[in-house]
């Protein structure tokens, strides 16, 4: 094992769904494929504009505190953050620096510092030896998360924004799609020996949840290297190659004062507590059933397993699903397989199946008139085209035979053409009677409820 401990924080931006832009009424259009379609004086920083702050931006903000626990601020400001890049309009981002919307919270055990909101800036088009900058997205409003320094291994640090992007989504706050850009996560990264903390790397802009883990893990290997050649880690901003999965040397870290932070003189200073749609009362009353409320409740009312409960509440659409299933559902049986195959078979993606087609399925699956081969047979016709579980089971001949009169001719012609298992089987060979029942389920074509089989055949060998 190594002795050297990682230490890890995030920051986390996410894209927030709002009509228009976090400082003017520019379109919010994430899906926009005309580049500078939804641009305006203001975003695009022309001289003599005033902005004016997106309520609603500040809205999605304040509730993703509340259902974090966080402290929610009373009076808070926007700052000038100011840096020079091509796709910064106006030569400083406006952000919050000093007063953030909310301070602390918790969440999947890891403890957060703050939560702010700010403006994203366009974007950079790069092309053969030019570049050229598309400012629909300059403006849009951006949250960005900043957990403390106490994750210390790359896989927690990927659930945690795994978990993040659940909540903004169950919240409606941002579809935190990673792939597109909306939700975008920056690791702060050191190792040290001890509980003093080493020198500190950012690595920038992961966009995926394994480029999260792995470019972690690399980091932290890395510097470990170094400094087991006596050499020093150099404070510095980093990037991703997914292609040759490294980090690779951007820029020299900067810090706050690098950034000029200075309180935003066009805007207002915001007292929340006069505004009565902000009170803490008014924004917890707006909050849905929270993933980690929902695990709680599928564990005390349907008796899930917490692994399975977890499963179902990773992915909205799973949600969706299978809460219609467990209301259709009337018995503890049927809870059971229902949640079983939807877990293991389907894998949280039920295709065609509609909830209602699915529980009839689990219903037949439950009442033995489907063996568990049937019932998978079942249903991965329905997967691919749907249709009623009943109906496909009779025309492919899957309806599982439960009656002993109706299995006793095959059973005795098995017992006939076996004699000598039989007597084996008599003279106390019990793997004789599972050899029985397997060829019991060969001559009905596997329609013979094997439970009932097993049961006839040690009747017929008394």
């Amino acid at each position: 094992m190594s002795a050297y401990r990682p230490t890890i924080g995030l920051e986390i931006h996410a894209e927030l769904k709002t009509r228009t832009k976090m400082f003017c009424d520019c379109r919010n259009d994430p899906d926009e494929k005309e580049v500078n379609a939804h641009v305006c004086p203001i975003c695009l920083a022309h001289p003599g504009t005033l902005p004016t702050a997106n309520k609603e931006a500040v809205r999605h903000v304040l509730r993703v505190g509340t259902a974090l626990g966080g402290t929610l601020a009373d009076y808070t400001e926007f700052d000038r953050k100011s840096y020079f890049y091509p796709d910064i309009p106006k030569g400083y981002q406006i952000s919050q620096y000093e007063r953030p919307l909310v301070s602390g919270g918790e969440l999947s055990g890891v403890q957060i510092t703050r939560i702010h909101l700010e403006e994203d800036t366009a974007r950079s088009m790069h092309a053969d030896d030019s570049s050229l900058v598309d400012f629909n997205r300059a403006g849009v409003p951006l949250m960005e998360l900043v957990t403390e320094p106490v994750i210390h291994d790359a896989k927690t640090a990927a659930n945690f924004a795994r978990d993040l992007q659940l909540l903004l989504r169950t919240l409606g706050a941002s579809d935190a799609n990673l792939e597109k850009g909306e939700m975008r996560v920056e690791a702060n990264i050191s190792v040290s020996k001890g509980e003093e903390l080493g020198t500190k790397v950012e690595v920038k802009n992961l966009n995926s949840f394994r480029s999260v883990e792995r470019a972690i893990a690399f980091e932290v290997e890395r510097q470990i290297a170094l400094l087991e050649k006596g050499e020093v880690v150099i404070q510095a901003t980093r990037g991703w190659n997914e292609d040759k999965q490294q980090t690779f040397h951007q820029r020299s870290k900067e810090g706050s004062a690098d950034y000029r932070y200075f309180p935003e003189p066009d805007l207002p200073k915001l007292k929340l507590s006069e505004l009565s749609e902000f009170s803490s009362e008014t924004l917890r009353a707006s909050l849905p059933e929270l993933p980690w409320e929902r695990v709680a409740r599928y564990e005390r009312e349907f008796k899930l397993k917490s692994s399975d409960s977890a499963f179902i509440v990773s992915d909205l659409d799973r949600i969706v699903f299978a809460d219609r299933v467990l209301g259709l559902a009337k018995n503890e049986r049927e809870i059971e397989l229902s949640v079983n195959y939807f877990v293991s078979d389907l894998a949280g993606t039920p295709g065609n199946v509609t909830p209602e087609a699915y529980v009839a399925l689990m219903r037949l699956a439950a009442s033995d008139a489907l063996s568990s081969r049937g019932t998978k047979e079942v249903l991965a016709i329905m997967v691919v085209s749907g249709g009623d579980p009943e109906q496909i089971a009779k025309e492919k001949g899957l309806m599982q035979i439960s009656s002993k009169e109706d299995l006793r001719s095959a059973i005795e012609t098995v017992l006939k053409e076996h004699a000598a298992v039989v007597t084996q089987y008599k003279e106390g060979k019990e793997s004789s009677l599972q050899f029985l029942v397997g060829q019991g389920m060969k001559a009905t074509k596997g329609a013979g409820n094997p439970a009932v089989i097993k049961g006839l055949i040690e009747e017929l060998c008394r």
